[in-house]
């Protein structure tokens, strides 16, 4: 019925490349004001200041620590001996009943304490005991450093779904991490702050051991251990060497990969505090740092040359210019072994006072069996109330609802709209709507016009109008409404569309940025915009770093969607009401929430809470990270909106029963 109406396009504009020209000039605007931060910088006392500011804003964009001072309940449960070196599989409680797993290397005949090294790994499921992140600690060990190699969240003996009786997990490494990373959002956390605190915690235990000299300690990973390892640079004092590989760029080079991150390396703000990876190097000056990068990486090259360069001035205000370095590899993103024989020369100078040149001979992997620190080789279903991210997402968020709930519901509904005010208003300027309508046409009696205009500088709106033709001339109440993509889906919600329209309203259907024709250019015909490290994801990622959300853009395309439809001259402007379905139900619910000249709202099919979403381990990541305002759990949930709305007589019942965890999937 429809036709090309749900293929409509926009003339006289590049509509699809908006989006991401948008999100990469505030991005570059971002980074400028963390290059004039850096600049000003002149001297020591400049220099140690910007540190303290970058330790506090790494852990506020994290959404805080949890506590560092429960007992670690290190065990061992068995030993390995190598030539040279002894393997010990321990594990220790970096937070109650979070359990992890790590191989300690040994070297024979230690006599005193010595320099220690904490290895991170990468998303290689087998984590600690692969071929990868085992050479690098072999290496180390042989050049009589004590190591100890972790296993992150989701990864090695650590996969935080792991089933016993089927003896395997639905999901592991990056899959899981984004499972559990997206729910962290909304609660005002980020998955980073349990890694970074895994490792803060391994720095405690090996601070422990008789072996080790607690001020002779190095941290060292690759890829999304490089991440890691950036994290543990920006955080801890105690650092007194550091090799990140695999991740040190910068955010303006990135951007012109057009990669999404993983999801504990979209820190929420990081780039509107006017942080960079420069900042993750800054952090160490003085202190000896070795960036690992490889020629042919995702990670540009340029970028990691360009973070070691603006830098070095900080090492030479402390006459220690030579301290900060850079090994490049002819090779792609991989933790290769002149990468690991350059760490090995670097951690034995700085950590062991002595110059030590790597020999291959001696270098004998283990079965990475034998490496379990577990019987079974999973913590979940063997040791005693072993929690994965997700529980601890849910006790995070049972402790955020009593402080929340703690609150008289007025003072708790003024801070709320205060607080998601300022989050969809956040950096945006009013701007003029310089509103086009163009003829679209005639469906069945009613009148079709395309309506385009600017919701804010540089991203436009684009809406369908359709309304009964033989009301055309006359001044009709309008009817906005937001649903899964938009205009390309208007044949499931004919019913709507055509009853407003009899009703004499007109059906106003709303394309909010991204959807639609304005759904960003891809790269082939093939490619799924919404899945995981899709289009979407990918400047949604963006968003998240500059301290935004695609849940707050779409927002306030709709609460200007009210005021253009105020100012239509075929359009009441008493007379405005929302109408939402599926996952974008929520943008209507929002707007309605901050502008009381929207008479009624409401939603179908609409998720029925945050919460339940969080509580649910298994989620279709599709498009998921759309409805997700960061932090908004602190201060309220969907059912909080709708009561808001109830009590002010501005909610209209749903037509349709709430789906807490799939809603709008087929809408």
């Amino acid at each position: 019925m429809y036709g090309n109406l749900e293929s409509t396009q926009i003339p006289n504009f590049d509509i699809k490349s908006q989006l991401p020209r948008w999100i990469h000039d505030a991005a570059l605007r971002a980074a400028e004001s963390g290059e004039r931060a850096r600049e000003a910088v002149q001297d020591i006392a400049g220099l140690q200041q910007r540190q303290r500011f970058i330790r506090e804003g790494i852990e506020r964009c994290l959404g805080g620590l949890p506590p560092l001072d429960t007992p670690l309940n290190p065990r061992i449960t068995g030993v390995v001996q190598c030539d040279g070196f002894r393997i010990e599989k321990v594990i220790f409680e970096s937070r109650p009943r979070v359990y992890v797993t790590a191989n300690l290397y040994v070297p024979d005949g230690i006599d005193r304490p010595r320099g220690a090294v904490v290895l991170l790994c990468g998303h290689r499921e087998q984590a600690k005991h692969c071929d990868e992140y085992q050479t690098p600690c072999h290496y180390f060990a042989h050049a009589g450093l004590v190591v100890l190699a972790v296993d992150p969240i989701g990864q090695g003996e650590r996969f935080g779904f792991y089933d016993p009786a089927e003896k395997a997990a639905p999901m592991t490494s990056v899959t899981e991490h984004e499972q559990v990373g997206r729910q962290c959002l909304p609660l005002g956390d980020n998955l980073a702050r349990y890694m970074l605190h895994d490792a803060v915690r391994a720095i405690d235990y090996l601070c422990e051991r008789e072996e080790v000299d607690p001020a002779k300690i190095g941290v060292c990973g690759h890829s999304g251990g490089g991440t890691q390892t950036s994290l543990v640079m920006m955080y801890d004092s105690r650092i007194a060497a550091a090799a990140p590989g695999g991740f040190i760029m910068n955010r303006p080079y990135f951007l012109m990969t057009g990669k999404a991150q993983d999801a504990e390396q979209k820190w929420p703000g990081f780039s509107a505090l006017g942080f960079d990876h420069e900042d993750i190097v800054t952090a160490m000056a003085p202190r000896p740092v070795l960036v690992l990068a490889t020629t042919y990486d995702s990670v540009p090259i340029e970028a990691a040359r360009h973070t070691v360069n603006v830098n070095r001035r900080f090492w030479e205000m402390h006459g220690a210019g030579g301290d900060l370095e850079i090994f490049e590899d002819e090779s792609g993103h991989r933790f290769t072994l002149p990468l690991v024989r350059a760490a090995t020369r670097f951690f034995s100078k700085h950590l062991l006072g002595r110059e030590y040149v790597p020999s291959d001979e001696r270098i004998r992997l283990v079965p990475a069996e034998q490496l379990w620190c577990t019987k079974s080789g999973q913590v979940i279903g063997e040791l005693d109330q072993a929690k994965n991210v997700h529980r601890e997402n849910v006790e995070r968020l049972e402790e955020t609802e009593r402080i929340r709930l703690a609150i008289p519901d007025a003072e708790r509904k003024r801070q709320a709209i205060d607080w998601l005010r300022a989050a969809v208003h956040r950096g945006r300027t009013a701007f003029d709507f310089n509103p086009r309508l163009y003829g679209g046409g005639e469906v069945e009696g009613m009148h079709v016009w395309r309506t385009v205009w600017w919701s804010q500088r540089g991203l436009m709106n684009h809406a369908l109008q359709f309304f009964d033709a033989e009301l055309a001339g006359r001044k009709l109440p309008v009817s906005i409404a937001v649903w899964d993509e938009g205009t390309n889906r208007l044949t499931p919600h004919d019913r709507w569309i055509k009853e407003t329209c009899m009703s004499g309203r007109i059906a106003l259907v709303l394309n909010p940025t991204g959807i639609g024709p304005l759904l960003p250019h891809l790269n082939s015909p093939q490619d799924k915009p919404f899945k995981r490290f899709g289009a979407l994801d990918k400047v949604t990622d963006e968003l998240i770093l500059l301290g935004d959300s695609m849940a707050a853009v779409r927002t306030y395309d709709v609460l200007r969607a009210v005021e253009l439809a105020a100012h239509l001259r075929n359009a009441d402007p008493d007379d405005i009401r929302l109408y939402g379905c599926g996952r974008y139900a929520v943008y209507a619910g929002l707007a309605a929430l901050l502008d009381p000249r929207v008479r009624s709202v409401r939603m179908d099919d609409r998720m029925s809470s945050i919460a339940d979403w969080i509580k649910e381990p298994f989620y279709d990541e599709t498009d998921s990270q759309s409805f997700i305002l960061p932090g908004m759990l602190r201060y309220f949930d969907l059912p909080d909106m709708d009561r808001w709305l109830a009590e002010e007589g501005r909610l209209e019942a749903p037509a349709a029963k709430h789906d807490p965890v799939n809603a709008g999937r087929d809408a």
